[in-house]
């Protein structure tokens, strides 16, 4: 058991970040978070929070107030248009029973690991852009050194400074918006449904819960788009946007109505790599900045979370911060790597303009994927258990 207090610096206050700060601080150290922004704030829409993400708030005894912010997602599915053919249908329960996922919005997980980190002790120092980081000193973009530290924890996202540039960017987007639930409207709230024209186009709507208790309940919803395309989307009508989104999915029209400019929509761009040293002297990467993927599979806030969880449990243990460091990556990396590659290949049959591929997916893969074991390997991959992180961990729950 570690007795030694370290002085660790986190660079960027996003899920990972707060997560990290929240352990660490727990576990004793003294933890100083960096965050670009002038007050702290969440970037992106809803997202999926699966059994592996909710285990881990778990632990810092946050599950409970996040399944009541959450919407429980029980299955995910989908149709092409306008055929309607099935081509997506994963069920949690195929793997367990009582399995679900959780659809939340990014404020409320973030202000709940934001009051954690907070009441762990740790500190926040808003307003600051961290542009490089060698032997402990971070360096911000107008040049002013912080430091020393033991240890900085890079959660700076995919375009971190202090990573290495994302070798692939995708070449498709979505735009995001967080909308009112409509109670009476045609959707699945325990579902994330998506509807499909081949692979080239792709629409989604998902229960995202809540922020505060007593607030409505909201949508999420998501178009996908091509980055190069972006800048058009922009500049054309928005009624002509909304004309193919109803041509892809009528029923979403009930959601579409509720969208009057183009600012209640934000495009964000997915970019792959992993980055080849995780961890170096006095260095190591979370999250994105180790591992960024697109979110076919839904599980970039979850990986964070275990990364956040793995690292500090590995400094807790190790009193050599080296061996600490290694033993972060032991627990992690298999789990990364199987999950770098399954996004990497799932990713082109669901958002690309390769006719074949999608041809294959509606007419011999998505029969193939009723027949056992399909239904339950797929519920494992979705929800992360594939490589069974927490027994890596130490949390396997049966």
């Amino acid at each position: 058991m570690r007795r030694e207090r370290l002085d660790i610096a986190i660079a960027g206050a996003g899920i990972g970040g707060l997560a990290a700060a929240a352990f660490l601080a727990r576990a004793g150290h003294r933890v100083t978070i960096f965050d670009q922004f002038e007050a702290p704030a969440p970037v992106g829409s809803g997202l999926m929070l699966q059994e592996t993400g909710m285990v881990i708030l778990a632990e810092l005894g946050l599950r409970d107030e996040m399944e009541t912010l959450g919407a429980p997602i029980k299955r995910l599915y989908g149709l092409t248009a306008p055929a309607g053919r099935t081509v997506l249908d994963v069920r949690y329960k195929a793997l367990a029973p009582q399995l679900k996922s959780y659809g939340v919005l990014r404020p409320a997980i973030f202000g709940l690991l934001l009051d954690a980190a907070w009441d762990a002790g740790a500190e926040l120092v808003p307003g600051t852009r961290i542009a490089s980081a060698d032997a402990g000193m971070l360096v911000t973009d107008r040049g002013r050194q912080l430091g020393p530290f033991e240890l900085v924890i890079d959660a700076l996202g995919v375009r971190s400074p202090l990573s290495s540039e994302p070798k692939r960017s995708l070449p498709f987007g979505a735009l995001w918006a967080t909308l009112p639930w409509p109670e009476d409207g045609p959707f699945d709230a325990g579902a994330l449904e998506q509807r499909y024209r081949a692979a080239r186009q792709m629409a989604g709507v998902m229960a995202s819960g809540r922020v505060c208790e007593g607030e409505a309940p909201t949508a999420t919803y998501f178009w996908s788009l091509r980055v190069r395309d972006a800048a058009d989307w922009r500049s054309r009508p928005l009624d002509a946007w909304k004309a193919e989104a109803l041509a892809l999915w009528p029923q979403t029209g009930i959601l579409l109505d509720q969208i009057s400019c183009h600012d209640q929509l934000a495009f964000a761009r997915y970019r792959h790599r992993t980055h080849k040293r995780p961890a170096g002297h006095r260095l190591v990467h979370i999250g994105d900045s180790w591992h960024a993927a697109s979110p076919q599979l839904g599980q970039g806030a979850n990986m964070a979370l275990l990364d956040a969880y793995a690292l500090s449990r590995a400094l807790t243990r190790n009193n050599d911060l080296g061996t600490a460091l290694g033993r972060f990556l032991d627990m992690r990396r298999q789990h990364v790597l199987l999950y770098q590659m399954m996004s990497f290949l799932f990713t082109p049959v669901y958002q690309s303009d390769m006719r074949l591929l999608s041809w294959l997916r509606d007419w011999l893969a998505a029969p193939l994927l009723r027949v056992p074991p399909a239904p339950i390997l797929l519920a494992a991959m979705v929800s992360g258990a594939i490589g069974r992180p927490l027994k890596q961990l130490d949390l396997f729950r049966p």
